[in-house]
Formats: structure tokens, C-alpha cells, sequence
């Protein structure tokens, strides 16, 4: 494992052949309890320039990807892209198959289509799948034919256990799919209910997106994608919603001047505050304010 010296604050690793077979694009390697070599080198931050697959059939050591910590599971599928950082609490025996491959592996003509595939991609920067039994079943079942022709030189070799890889990560990329998918959407409930409870406290002062994206620690362009996919609505316009509805309901029920009413909203000036009213509702405040009161008497 030679570290690649372009980056001087954390290290990236090749991938190296293996003795006596692979190459330095693709190499499958079963895990049957030896401890990996350089082991001093995963106790520290590191980067792999690779893709990397481990199912992991028994096995309990603890190491972090990026700033979330993983605690290795029995029949449980784990997976990182190139850039993750990676680090290791311990170096301890694993039982399971590894994969790997590079970019290069990845650009060779029959592969192309595999990196638009979820767990090429990776868009949720995740690691860790889980397996049901059936997902068991065909996991192992594809991993000991893609070991098979690995292992076993034979006519079209590369193509048949390519055949495999490919098999191994559409299935893999739809558990992608459904985990990491439903629980994001879970998390951008969240921070729907999030957002619209800062907006409810703080519609008088923060008129911006870029206000409440930075009391939520998101950039702007990410909280109004979320907003926009969860409700419909972008974000200004459920700030802009907010707004107009206390306008609406100080020009009812009060007798506030507009002027007023512009300072109570965290407007500077009027003339804006007119045009920015009659844009959303079509009207003016003072033509609002006695439209809706002819209704009401």
C-alpha cells in the first residue's frame, strides 16, 4: 500500500497488484481472518484512490469514514468511494470478501454506465448497507462466482467476473436506493419542520433564504432544493407567504397605517413594501385592506 503524494495533510492509497494475480484496476481478495499488512498505516487518517466493497461475513472492529463512526457487523455490506477519509480505532481479523477497482476500471468501455449508478456515486455519502436474508443469499451467491473466475484463470476471465461486479452493484445500488433515500427523506422532513419553525419566530427580521440557511449551518442553494422537494414551495416563497399573511392580517384587524405595518414586517420603506404586497396578492395594502373589510361588512 504506497501512499500518493499529492496530498501532504492525509495520505491516499493506490491500489497495488496482488502477487500472482489481478492488476492495479480491479482485484477481489476473500478476508479468512488475516490481519492486513501495514497496519500502521490504517490507524491514521487515509484516503483510498479506489472504490472499495467488503462484505463482511463475521467480524467487530470499530473505524470512522469522514466524521461518522462504523462498528463492523456480521452479513453486512460496506462500501466507500475515492476521498472518503478513512480511519481505523484497531486492526482486527475479518472474514468476508473484499472488491476493489479504480477510475480506470470504471472508464473502460463495457463500464461506463456503472458510474451513474447509485452506489458509484454515492450522493449521501454513505458506507454501510444492510442485508436482509434473501439480500444475503444473493450476495453471497454473486461474490462466489465473481471469486471463482477471479481466482481460477480461464477463457474470457476478465468479462466474466466483470459480469458479476456489474450484477453485484445494480443490486447493491437499489438497497442503496431504498435505504439511504427514505431515510434522507426523513431527514429533510426534519428540516422542513425545522426551517418553517425559524421562519414562524423570525418572519419580522429575516426576509432571505441566506438568513435562515446559515442558522441551519446549510448553504443557501441546499436548503431551498430540500424545501422545494419536500413542500413543493421554495424557500422564499413560504418566507414570502409568512409575510403576506400577517400583512393580511394587520390590515384586517388593526388600523395601523401601512407605514406602520411596513416597520412591523422588518420593512425600510414603504414604496417596497407597497410593490412587494401588490406582486404576491395582485393588490395594494390599502386596496386589500378595504376590499376585504366591504366583505366583511
Amino acid at each position: 500500500m504506497n501512499p500518493i503524494r499529492t496530498d501532504h495533510e492525509i495520505p491516499r492509497y493506490a491500489l497495488n497488484p496482488l502477487d500472482g494475480a489481478g492488476n492495479s484496476m480491479f482485484q477481489v481478495v476473500e478476508g479468512t481472518g488475516q490481519l492486513p499488512s501495514q497496519q500502521d498505516a490504517l490507524l491514521i487518517p487515509h484516503r483510498k484512490d479506489y472504490y472499495f466493497l467488503a462484505y463482511v461475513r463475521d467480524g467487530n472492529t470499530r473505524h470512522w469514514v469522514d466524521m461518522t463512526p462504523y462498528t463492523l457487523k456480521p452479513q453486512t455490506f460496506y462500501f466507500t468511494i475515492p476521498h472518503q477519509v478513512h480511519l481505523k480505532e484497531e486492526v482486527g481479523p475479518m472474514y468476508g470478501t473484499l472488491v476493489a477497482f479504480t477510475e480506470e476500471f470504471l472508464a473502460l468501455d463495457d463500464n461506463r454506465l456503472l458510474k451513474k449508478l447509485p452506489i458509484i456515486q454515492n450522493p449521501y455519502n454513505g458506507h454501510e448497507l444492510l442485508l436482509s436474508a434473501r439480500d444475503i443469499a444473493f450476495v453471497e451467491e454473486t461474490l462466489a462466482k465473481m471469486t471463482a473466475e477471479y481466482q481460477y484463470p480461464a477463457d474470457w476471465q476478465h468479462e466474466m467476473a466483470s459480469a458479476h461486479l456489474r450484477v453485484l452493484l445494480i443490486y447493491l445500488s437499489r438497497l442503496y436506493t431504498e435505504q439511504f433515500t427514505q431515510a434522507q427523506q426523513q431527514v429533510d422532513r426534519q428540516l422542513v419542520k425545522r426551517f418553517q419553525s425559524l421562519v414562524e419566530a423570525r418572519f419580522k427580521e429575516l426576509h432571505q433564504v441566506a438568513d435562515y440557511a446559515d442558522l441551519l449551518h446549510l448553504s443557501a442553494g441546499h436548503l431551498s432544493e430540500t424545501i422545494k422537494q419536500q413542500s413543493g414551495k421554495t424557500a422564499i416563497e413560504l418566507i414570502h407567504e409568512r409575510l403576506v399573511l400577517e400583512a393580511k392580517r394587520l390590515l384586517f384587524h388593526t388600523d395601523h397605517s401601512v407605514k406602520e405595518i411596513t416597520a412591523r414586517l422588518g420593512f425600510e420603506d414603504a414604496s417596497y413594501f407597497n410593490r412587494f404586497f401588490k406582486r404576491l396578492t395582485t393588490r395594494t395594502p390599502v386596496e386589500y385592506r378595504t376590499s376585504i373589510r366591504e366583505m366583511y361588512h
